[in-house]
This record gives C-alpha cells, sequence and structure tokens, in this order.
C-alpha cells in the first residue's frame, strides 16, 4: 500500500484553467476515471508499475470522497485477438489492488451487460476496472479514431468523467474527447501536475536553461527546437538526430543514421542559432544496433565511411558537463545513445549522474528517456518524470493537446 499526500491534493495548482476531481461532489456518483496503465509487461508480468503508481492520488481520492469509481485504460495496440490475448488489463487490476490495499473488480469486456451489471452494482468507495479500450481498434479503431456511439456509449455508464492519462493526451479518442463530449469532466492529479511542471518550465524557467535532445531523427524534434531555442540558453544535442546535424556540418558520418529531410532545417539553424546549439565533438561507434559489441570511440572528424555511430563520447560528455552543472532548469527528451546495450549505454548514463547532483530543476520528458533514467536508478533524483513521451514532446512544441482542449474551463 502506498500513502498518499492528501493535504498537498486539496489546493489546486496555480495557473491550472481547466477543471479538475476537486470541482466536483463525488459521493455516490459514478466517476469515469481515464487512467494511463500503458505498462510494460514480459510473460503476463508488470516490469514496470511507475504509471499505476502515478495514477494513485487521483483513483485513492476519488474513493475517500465516495465515488464509484470505474477505471478505463489502453495497454499497447491491438491489431489481432493474439494482441488481445497478451495485452489484457488483469495484471494491472490485480497489481492496482495491491497497491490501493482494497479490492479492484475486473471486467474482462469493454462494453455490454457483464460490463453493465458490474458498473450498476458498484458501491461508493468501491472500484472497476474495465478491459482494455484499445480492444475496440480490431473491428474498425473505434477507441484510436474517436467513434462518436463508442464515446457515447461509454460516457452512459458515468456520471463524471476525469482524464489522468496524460501519456494519451495528445491523440483525440473514444476513451477520452469521446466521452467528455457528453459529460461533465475534469482532469486528474497527474494530469494536473505535468501541465503545472511542463508550463512552469517552459514560460518561466530559471536561468542558465538547457535542453538536451536525443532520440533517432531530426524531424521528430524541429517543432520542440523551434520553440525552444528562443527560450533556452543551450540546447545539447546527442542520440542519432546529431548525426544529421554532423553531416549538415559536413562531417563524414558513415553508416550513421541520417534524416535526409532536415538537413537543411540543420544548416538553417546551425547558421541562426550557433551559439546555443551543442553537438558532439567525438562518438563511440558500432556495427550493429541488434547486440552488443566491440566498441571504439573516434573524434567526429575521424569517422570513417564504415562507422556507425551509436553514442556519445566522453570527451563530449564532459563538454556537456558545464552547462548541465550551472543551469537551474534542465528538460532532456530523448536518450544521447544507444542506452539499451551496455557498450553504447554509458552517454545517457552519465549524463543521468550529472543532472541527478544539479541543484537545477530537472524534467524528464517520458518514453525511452523516463525508461533510461528509470531503468539506470535515477527516478528519485530527478525533480520530475513525465509520463507521457509523445504528449510532453507536443507540449515542448507548444501544440495544444485534444485530450485537455476538451476538458471544461475552471
Amino acid at each position: 500500500m502506498i500513502n498518499i499526500d492528501y493535504f498537498s491534493l486539496e489546493k489546486k495548482e496555480d495557473g491550472i484553467m481547466k477543471k479538475t476531481l476537486r470541482d466536483y461532489e463525488l459521493e455516490n456518483k459514478k466517476v469515469i476515471i481515464r487512467c494511463d496503465f500503458n505498462v510494460p509487461m514480459k510473460d503476463g508480468k508488470i516490469t514496470d508499475d511507475n504509471r499505476i503508481v502515478q495514477s494513485l492520488p487521483t483513483i485513492r481520492y476519488a474513493v475517500d470522497h465516495g465515488a464509484k469509481v470505474i477505471l478505463m485504460s489502453h495497454l499497447g495496440r491491438i491489431k489481432t485477438e493474439e494482441d488481445k490475448m497478451k495485452r489484457t488489463l488483469k495484471p494491472v487490476a490485480e497489481r492496482l489492488s495491491e497497491l490501493l490495499n482494497l479490492p479492484v473488480k475486473f471486467v474482462p469486456t469493454t462494453r455490454g451487460k457483464e460490463l453493465e451489471d458490474g458498473v450498476q452494482a458498484l458501491q461508493p468507495g468501491q472500484i472497476l476496472l474495465m478491459e482494455n479500450t484499445r480492444f475496440e481498434d480490431l473491428d474498425g479503431k473505434k477507441e484510436s479514431e474517436n467513434d462518436s456511439e463508442l464515446g457515447i456509449y461509454w460516457a452512459s455508464l458515468g456520471d463524471l468523467y476525469i482524464n489522468d492519462a496524460f501519456g494519451t493526451s495528445h491523440r483525440s479518442h473514444a476513451s477520452n474527447v469521446g466521452i467528455a463530449s457528453h459529460l461533465p469532466n475534469g482532469i486528474g492529479f497527474l494530469i494536473e501536475k505535468e501541465l503545472k511542471v511542463m508550463a512552469d518550465a517552459i514560460e518561466h524557467p530559471e536561468h542558465p536553461f538547457t535542453v538536451i535532445l536525443g532520440g533517432s531523427k531530426v524531424s521528430d524534434k524541429i517543432g520542440v527546437i523551434e520553440n525552444l531555442v528562443k527560450i533556452a540558453d543551450h540546447i545539447l544535442i546527442g542520440g542519432g538526430m546529431a548525426f544529421t546535424f554532423l553531416k549538415a556540418q559536413g562531417y563524414e558520418i558513415g553508416k550513421s543514421l541520417l534524416d535526409e529531410e532536415s538537413i537543411s532545417f540543420c544548416e538553417k539553424t546551425l547558421k541562426e542559432h550557433k551559439d546555443k546549439l551543442v553537438l558532439p565533438v567525438d562518438v563511440v561507434c558500432g556495427t550493429s544496433v541488434e547486440i552488443d559489441q566491440v566498441s571504439r570511440c573516434v573524434m567526429i572528424d575521424e569517422m570513417n565511411s564504415d562507422d556507425m555511430g551509436l553514442d556519445i563520447g566522453e570527451k563530449t560528455i564532459e563538454t556537456f558537463r558545464p552547462f548541465l552543472e550551472d543551469s537551474k532548469t534542465v528538460i532532456w527528451n530523448g536518450p544521447v545513445g544507444l542506452f539499451e546495450l551496455s557498450s553504447f549505454s554509458l552517454g545517457t548514463k552519465k549524463l543521468c549522474d550529472i543532472i541527478a547532483t544539479s541543484d537545477a530543476k530537472t524534467i524528464i520528458g517520458g518514453g525511452d528517456t523516463a525508461a533510461a533514467v528509470i531503468g539506470f536508478g535515477y527516478q528519485d533524483r530527478v525533480t520530475h518524470i513525465s509520463t507521457g513521451g509523445g504528449a510532453s514532446l507536443e507540449l515542448l512544441e507548444g501544440k495544444v493537446l485534444p485530450g485537455i482542449d476538451c476538458i471544461e474551463e475552471a
């Protein structure tokens, strides 16, 4: 069982302009809470329950205020009947029950009499978790394409809708926009926290403000670069995307990842913001992205046509270090190397260590970056780890998130 700090939950975060769970009387109300239980699984067992843990404050608050709680979430993508067997939410119900120290009734369907009877049988303070919402995608992608009939049906099960799934809020699905269109609604404590942390960092950052950008393709981060280069003091670039910037500078990058369509963007950005962008000076090279292997570290002007850059080198780590140590705000989105393989994990791990020992507000942008920080054991040494990779990326771009935009204004 995990203890919840209720004192901190009773006060709405400053600057949040959406209705929240606190704005409603919950006693004896059927409250549908869209959670993000999209957790990694192996052989039917949960390997990382962080997203479940992050959902607990909202669920516990609703339970303690007398709500009849109906939980929903997706888990992975569903394309075949075999996928349904592997991606049931039953293990999530079991883990949730352990964490809350409360029974959680699992209903193995997304619609129909069994679900409706289960909802009608709920008493105040009881919890029901319905099956994976994306089971509805097997027949026409009804969930992912926001089928109006499905949204109306799910809305008919409750009296109030609360979106607390930040990780899917950049999508317009039946389980967020669809339901919110037909019920009084608000956001939960997790989304409230995500919005507060990200908004503060982007709109009112303490300077020096440093951004670390990694990951594969420049094209995935163009909007982020365009938005943050205007407010950040420095942007440190690593990962596969660094090689497109290096190519734009005329370097040989061998067999490293190249996003050819983004070369002109890199050239333009380097020309206009040369003093803000910090690129690798050396890289760790290998021959494959599939297996651990013997690697070699070379300066960027020493790469040959057979080299495949898969991590930043130690000189780059030391180049990045003073920017991070001097910062008051750090946002990190995208690993700087193929951290899943030990031969190419040092760069990402060393950056984890540097920001963990700094005095800066440190925000980890979800997805693979969050997996790396948690996997290396630094999750308790950073300020905030986002639960949404794609959603946090779009917030950093300055985009509107449909799953939050649909919520009523406070």
